[in-house]
């Protein structure tokens, strides 16, 4: 890239510069960084390209950091999930993709149900809590966040959406809201302690208390937001949980050991991937 190329000429310069560093959306990734700059919307910026637009200035300062593999939302500040806009940054998880179908679970579970009370544990940036609040008319959803950086940026998030938010730990959180909740909704740090990421986006700027579960197997946190679930919910109520495709079958065992749990189930996200588990808990009159 170099001074005076034509927004065209630029684009395809940096991916070509991003597809050489390893970055897995080089296109896709070097028109967001343009629009990061001059604000219009991809519609616009390609349409801006079949001309003779000039590339804007500061663009191959952006590619460069891209191409270091600092995270494009980091860069820009922004995270899409679902419907939201979520303001992202150094020191909070970088929301998922495949989470949103673990969402849909819940917003499909609730929904004609009136008002539910529905808790988010571990709630990062806020996608999971915010994406509930907003889809879900009527809903009360409370969300916890154990990592005082990443409450800040899921309060920035999650305040214009009404979504109660406490800086506390999911194994102790809201006790005094015990046998209350409809929904217990968790995608909890889960990553072994011997198990380093692969992309370096992850390994180098997730914040290490959003990845690493506890213990060898990386399942002390999730095990402590099951038994967070058992005390938070009402007899009957659900509970769902995000996981590595490779834990299912263990976090399935895990619900049954606990002895709280009916009709414990596996859901698979949209790459057929074994994401999520999900389970009532047992009580009075419950029959699913």
């Amino acid at each position: 890239m170099s001074a005076g190329q034509t927004l065209a000429d630029a684009v395809s310069a940096a991916t070509a510069v991003l597809r050489e560093a390893g970055v897995p959306s080089p296109r896709v990734d070097a028109e967001l960084l343009a629009d990061h700059l001059l604000q219009v919307g991809l519609g616009r910026l390609r349409a801006l390209m079949l001309g003779d637009t000039p590339a804007p200035d500061g663009y191959a300062e952006l590619v460069a950091e891209r191409a270091s593999r600092v995270p494009l939302q980091h860069i820009t500040g922004v995270a899409h999930f679902r419907y939201l806009e979520l303001a992202v940054g150094p020191g909070v998880f970088i929301p998922r993709p495949e989470t949103e179908s673990v969402v849909q679970l819940v917003i499909d579970h609730v929904a004609g149900r009136g008002a539910p009370r529905i808790v988010d544990l571990g709630t990062g940036s806020g996608a999971i809590a915010g994406s509930i609040a907003h889809e879900v008319p009527g809903a009360e959803v409370h969300a916890v966040e154990f990592s005082p950086l990443a409450h800040a940026w899921a309060a920035r998030n999650l305040e214009p959406l009404g979504v109660h938010l406490v800086l506390g730990d999911l194994r102790t959180a809201l006790p005094e809201l015990n046998g209350t909740f409809d929904v217990v909704i968790s995608n909890p740090p889960y990553i072994p302690a011997e198990a380093i990421p692969n992309e370096p986006e992850v390994a180098l700027h997730d914040p290490p208390e959003a990845l690493y579960g506890g213990g060898a197997d990386g399942m002390e946190l999730p095990t402590a937001a099951a038994a967070s679930a058992a005390r938070l919910l009402k007899p009957g109520g659900y509970f769902v949980m995000e996981h590595a495709e490779v834990q299912a079958g263990w976090i399935g065992a895990m619900l049954g050991r606990q002895g709280a749990w009916n009709g414990i189930s596996t859901h698979v996200d949209l790459n057929g991937k074994e994401r999520a588990t999900s389970a009532f808990l047992a009580g009075p009159g419950h029959t699913e």
